[in-house]
């Protein structure tokens, strides 16, 4: 998969919520940057062993800059700490993409629930619906108001369909009132914490849900048996270990692909699959990819048989 790469430089920073900064990236040269589709992120290189992702919450119809936000999280691995602290205008970031694993699918009409953060890749999407001329509503929860990122850019829609509600004010979000009636033709879309998705999860009809989780599903644990991964580009094969990825079998043996999460949530490492069966252990394929077994994250994927020919 070829994927645009450069360096970009921060040409706007505001806060768009408390502990919630958005970032505007322009090409240095005022070059146009590749289109995108509601639902895709960014990787973000931020330095050594420091690569994020971000969903794009811009205008897909501006090709002259892109726009992410970053919540900071006190617990978390350094990526949000870093932007936060030491990325300000006129910084330059290396960024890879857009990749696109959450895209809005054609339907009369949408609900839509986020959680915090999780307002980013939903966002456009609701521009999309609106121009497509489709039917829509927005459930948007989090902590505080003030702690909930682009209500102002909401407020602009008027006219009841967006129903935002801080759980200090309202308690937790009231998911049957959106979900529980939820017609044939309707699209469910929800990104945010966990814990929510899981509830959503939980009431949505099957086949009408889509998803994007920033942590990845807690699934059981699956058998771990030893396999071979033969890489069609080079001939070479090699055995996968139990409790060893594929994606470290493959680095081990000194080649280089790309990845970031290691947990199977950002779709970095997708790799094609041309022969064999993969066992999916990932959070990012729809069940449609993951029956049709084309692709594989091998950061925690594995195989359900005793080998994988890779296109590698």
């Amino acid at each position: 998969m070829n994927l645009y790469e450069a360096e970009l430089v921060v040409s706007e920073r505001e806060s768009a919520a408390d502990g919630v900064v958005a970032l505007t990236l322009r090409h240095p040269q005022g070059e146009e940057l590749p289109g995108w589709e509601p639902g895709a992120h960014l990787d973000v290189v931020l330095g050594p062993e420091l690569e994020r992702q971000f969903s794009l919450c811009g205008d897909p119809g501006d090709r002259s800059r892109w726009r992410i936000a970053v919540l900071r999280e006190p617990d978390g691995r350094g990526g949000s700490a870093f932007v936060h602290e030491q990325v300000g205008v006129g910084d330059k970031v290396r960024v890879r993409g857009p990749r696109n694993h959450f895209r809005l699918e054609p339907a009369p009409r949408y609900r839509f629930v986020a959680g915090g953060i999780g307002i980013t890749p939903i966002l456009p999407m609701l521009a999309a619906a609106e121009a497509a001329g489709a039917e829509w509503t927005l459930l948007y929860g989090g902590r505080t108001r003030r702690s909930m990122a682009f209500t102002g850019e909401l407020a602009g829609y008027g006219d009841g369909r967006v129903t935002v509600a801080p759980q200090d004010e309202t308690g937790l979000l009231d998911l049957g009132a959106v979900l529980d009636d939820v017609p044939e033709d309707t699209l469910v879309y929800c990104c945010g914490p966990g814990p929510l998705l899981d509830a959503v999860e939980a009431r949505c009809p099957a086949g009408v849900l889509r998803v994007e989780r920033f942590q990845p599903k807690e699934r059981p644990a699956g058998e771990e048996r030893e396999f071979e991964v033969v890489l069609a580009q080079s001939g070479r094969t090699l055995t996968v270990a139990p409790g060893v990825s594929v994606l470290e079998t493959v680095r081990g043996a000194g080649v280089e692909v790309l990845y970031s999460c290691t947990e199977g949530t950002c779709g970095t490492c997708e790799t094609d699959v041309l022969e064999g069966e993969p066992e999916h252990r990932d959070s990012v394929l729809s069940e449609e990819e993951r029956a049709a077994g084309e692709t594989m994250l091998i950061c925690v994927s594995r195989c359900r048989g005793e080998r994988l020919v890779l296109d590698l």
